[in-house]
């Protein structure tokens, strides 16, 4: 079997082998000096890790976009990154994020501790801005519209948003405010996959009823940005465990209700949601 008819046969798991491997290779590169003389990572070197690790989503969308579509594949790819004449009420969505995370913190600050008050380092937009950008092209531009192609936009969601959360894991020991984190980098790990996969349950909720990839890029954005900006500054790992924890359970808690109201194909009927697939290209 040729390489081109394995990707044609395997598109998904072409791109997350792909993926992962452009990803994780680049973020060995940056730290694999201190590894060979087994000295300790600096911070600086896992932040560094991150811009690297931003390449193989978008590398991966757009080879397999070629490979499989051609020119005009990677055309219409494109063109969806510049769709934002959506219907305005999707524009609210971009608020979640930091409204939820701002409420969470409020609560943990004024029943648990004042330790937990909001950040202001505005300046951590700007790494929201870099992950939304590239992310998105194969993320949502490449991998979940060959998922969901069954219907299943929910489920296939959860899978995406638990392969996403994966993918951070060579930095993830650099994520956060107190870094790295120790004996609590397990469950700083799971509470952080449980924000991600929550998190692209409401991209793919945006996608599926707009197909903008521009708007999921601004939500993206808006997570990112608003977990850099907002974090609390002066916890400690196993108090940062826990105000993720405590996210998580409220974008699950959104979550729900969109599944409850909307159902596994994120939109209002099985049929609109084939209606969706059939006008727009993947």
């Amino acid at each position: 079997m040729t390489f081109k008819k394995l990707i044609r046969r395997h598109p998904v798991a072409s791109y997350f082998v792909l993926t992962y491997a452009v990803s994780w290779t680049g973020a060995f590169a940056v730290v694999a000096p201190k590894l060979v003389l087994r000295q300790p990572i600096p911070v600086t070197d896992g932040i560094l890790m991150f811009p690297l690790m931003l390449l193989g989503p978008s590398v991966a969308g757009i080879a397999l976009t070629r490979v499989l579509d051609g020119k005009a594949g990677v055309g219409q790819l494109f063109r969806r990154i510049g769709r934002l004449a959506v219907p305005a009420r999707w524009y609210a969505l971009l608020l979640v994020p930091p409204a939820t995370i701002f409420a969470v913190l409020c609560l943990l600050a004024k029943y648990d501790s004042p330790i937990y008050a909001h950040g202001t380092f505005w300046l951590g937009m700007t790494f929201g801005i870099l992950a939304a950008f590239f992310e998105e092209i194969g993320w949502m531009g490449f991998a979940f519209p060959r998922m969901a192609r069954s219907g299943s936009a929910l489920k296939e969601a959860v899978i995406l948003g638990l392969l996403w959360g994966c993918w951070h894991i060579p930095v993830v020991n650099y994520l956060g405010t107190d870094v790295p984190h120790g004996r609590y980098w397990l469950p700083y790990f799971l509470a952080f996959v449980a924000v991600m996969t929550a998190m692209r349950v409401l991209i793919a909720w945006l996608y599926v009823n707009t197909k903008s990839l521009a708007l999921v890029q601004l939500l993206h954005m808006s997570s990112t940005g608003s977990l850099v900006v907002l974090s609390p500054p002066h916890v400690s790992a196993a108090q940062e465990v826990l105000w993720y924890a405590v996210y998580a359970a409220a974008l699950w808690l959104i979550v729900a209700v969109i599944a409850r109201i909307f159902g596994k194909t994120l939109v209002r009927g099985f049929e609109d949601w084939r209606g969706r697939q059939a006008a727009t290209p993947d």
